[in-house]
């Protein structure tokens, strides 16, 4: 029998449904439904690496190395598998008699299999010291942000925010909807001229930037990636704003010059961890003076039932977010509030990562040669797979969003906030003219 048909038997037995893509193997052949989203089995390598790591990380090495290919749009196909494995009913899973059965035949598929495939050059290789210790965080930054400033200019665009903008609507460009997510973190702190703003996971520099120039806040911005630091520099000087603000290299565990007015931590959380949470919130809140406020903006996942079963994506760990973690927004806020912070505001973007991701990824493959130019094939498919399939989950709800405004409350109780009307919403648009 041609490969397709094996394959696509195979899947059928290990998810419990026909798959809802048409397969094509490295011979030719074909199985699946006609019409249906494109999967490309394109070397019997890819059967070899999920023998040796059944699952998603498996699946993940043969994306990268191109083994494994979508034909066409990357949504389609990531929608329907997807959405087979979310859909999929609780307790359906293949006896161990037909698992066996599957590993035959996976064998038999693969060839000859006398040692594992090595992994591509993209996956992180090596990991020292103990979870989020300083040492194996300016790692994990590292292997992510520093893969070429200019690569990160081709995906984000001339704004360099790698983070969730904020959309009037939903036909906003990318740089309007990434200039109103600046300027609501600096309207959330209520900046003002003079005070000391500390940017935590500053990036390359953007809000800062923004918060100096318009707001004519004092800014220190802190990151563990060089080239970071070194591009957020440049720009400071070019925009005559290096009398103003200041971008380090440095932790924020490192971080003792406080006190500052505002602290922003914009998309950096998800790298702390949960056993570090405690102590992240704890820092900042000595940093700021009684009165001050934090902009916490973070990804979440949703509950589960069991959280001590809570897993790191294999995917995004070994090719994306090295050690990051998600946690639900409930737990976000409990441990900021045993910080000693007063939760004000929290506000939900969930829709809002979605249409950023979209546009992160058009601008990925309209300019799909130069981006492997810069990194690598394999890291421009890596790059590809996390925002495209990022996106969908966002837009499915699995994961969210949220901006979380907290005060460190001052001796007297008063806030500072207005009593009851978020001033600090942007013009431009509203909820409805968003789901639209």
């Amino acid at each position: 029998m041609s490969a397709a048909p094996r394959i696509a038997a195979l899947v059928e037995r290990l998810l419990g449904a026909p798959p809802p893509v048409l397969i094509r193997a490295w011979d030719g052949s074909e199985a699946g439904p006609q019409g249906a989203p494109v999967v490309m089995v394109r070397h019997p390598r890819a059967l070899r690496r999920m023998l040796f790591r059944p699952g998603e990380l498996g699946l993940a090495r043969a994306w990268v190395a191109g083994e494994l290919d979508v034909e066409g749009e990357l949504y389609p196909a990531l929608d329907v598998i997807s959405g087979m494995v979310w859909n999929r009913p609780e307790g359906v899973a293949p006896a161990g008699r037909s698992l066996l059965a599957a590993g035959r035949e996976l064998l038999a598929l693969a060839g000859p299999v006398p040692v594992p495939p090595p992994p591509p050059r993209e996956e992180v290789r090596r990991r020292t010291g103990p979870l989020h210790s300083l040492r194996r965080d300016r790692q994990a930054i590292s292997h992510h942000y520093d893969v070429g400033n200019d690569f990160y200019e081709l995906v984000l665009g001339p704004s360099m925010v790698y983070s969730c903008a904020v959309f009037g609507t939903a036909g906003d460009t990318l740089e309007t909807a990434q200039a109103n997510k600046l300027d609501l973190i600096c309207r959330k702190l209520d900046l003002r001229e003079g005070q000391r703003l500390l940017d935590v996971g500053c990036g390359w520099g953007s809000l800062a930037l923004h918060a100096a120039r318009e707001y004519g806040a004092r800014v220190v911005g802190i990151t563990l990636s060089t080239e970071q630091a070194e591009y957020a520099r440049t720009r400071a000087v070019k925009e005559g704003l290096e009398d103003r603000v200041e971008f380090r290299v440095q932790d924020y565990r490192e971080t003792d010059d406080g006190p500052f007015d505002a602290i922003s931590s914009v998309g950096m959380a998800e790298h702390v961890g949960t056993a570090r949470y405690r102590e992240y919130a704890g820092q900042l809140f000595g940093l700021l003076r009684e009165g001050g406020r934090l902009l916490n903006h973070q990804i979440a996942r949703r509950p589960m039932k069991d959280e001590s079963s809570y897993r790191i994506d294999p995917f995004i760990d070994a090719y994306v977010f090295p050690d990051g973690e998600l946690a639900p927004v409930g737990r976000t806020v409990t441990l900021l509030e045993r910080a000693g912070f007063e939760v004000r505001d929290l506000e939900s973007l969930r829709e809002h990562y979605a249409l950023t991701l979209r546009q992160w990824v058009r601008n990925l493959e309209e300019r799909w040669e130069e981006a492997v130019r810069l990194t690598s094939p394999g890291r421009a498919r890596v790059w590809r797979l996390y925002m495209a399939a990022s996106a969908l989950s966002f837009e499915r709800g699995h994961i969210g969003v949220n901006q979380v405004l907290a005060v460190r409350p001052p001796a007297t109780g008063a806030s500072g906030l207005p009593l009851r009307t978020r001033d600090w919403r942007p013009a431009g648009g509203t909820e409805k003219d968003l789901a639209a």
